[in-house]
């Protein structure tokens, strides 16, 4: 099993030893991912968004050492999360379920994208509150991510209207 991870510009250029070209592999079991990274208190740090559920995951300080180490570094940093956000699952049945990741180049997916850059910009404003990286409670920062409202339907009623965290344990559910 391989999870697709499709990355932007800024990042496929700081990371190109990851970047691979074949693109023939289905999708894996928790659907495609986009990655971008952007600077948090002088720290590169990566936002990773599930393109399906919009669920988002900070990895946080990542340094060019840490390249090698990348899968182990998200599954860790993705099962933390989701016990956070009180959704229980073991890291090895994550690992089985995420298998080795696979980085490729831009996917050009605008509705992600922009789903992205409005996070982003709600991380510059928390990161007003705390002054300093290491005050940053960043498990805190992604809940906060992953429950705000948002809406994955097409049409605009009240009903498709839901957050992160729960479209996370239904796709987990049916799995």
């Amino acid at each position: 099993m391989v999870t697709k991870i499709h990355t932007t510009k800024k990042l496929e250029k700081l990371a190109k030893k990851l970047i691979s070209y074949d693109q023939d592999e289905p999708d894996g079991k928790l659907g495609k991912w986009n990655a971008t990274y952007f600077l948090l208190d002088r720290k590169k740090c990566w936002l990773i968004t599930n393109g399906p559920t919009k669920y988002n995951l900070i990895l946080p300080n990542i340094k060019a050492p840490d390249l090698k180490n990348i899968d182990s570094i998200f599954i860790l940093a993705l099962s933390e999360q989701l016990a956070y956000d009180g959704i229980v699952l073991d890291p090895a049945s994550l690992s089985s379920m995420i298998g080795a990741l696979r980085f490729l180049p831009t996917d050009n997916d605008r509705s992600t994208t922009g789903f992205q850059n409005q996070r982003l910009f709600e991380i510059d404003c928390w990161k007003q509150r705390f002054n300093t990286f290491e005050t940053m409670p960043i498990k805190v920062i992604n809940n906060r991510l992953n429950s705000v409202p948002i809406q994955l339907g097409k049409q605009k009623n009240r009903h498709d209207y839901t957050d992160s965290i729960s479209e996370m344990k239904n796709l987990l559910v049916q799995l």
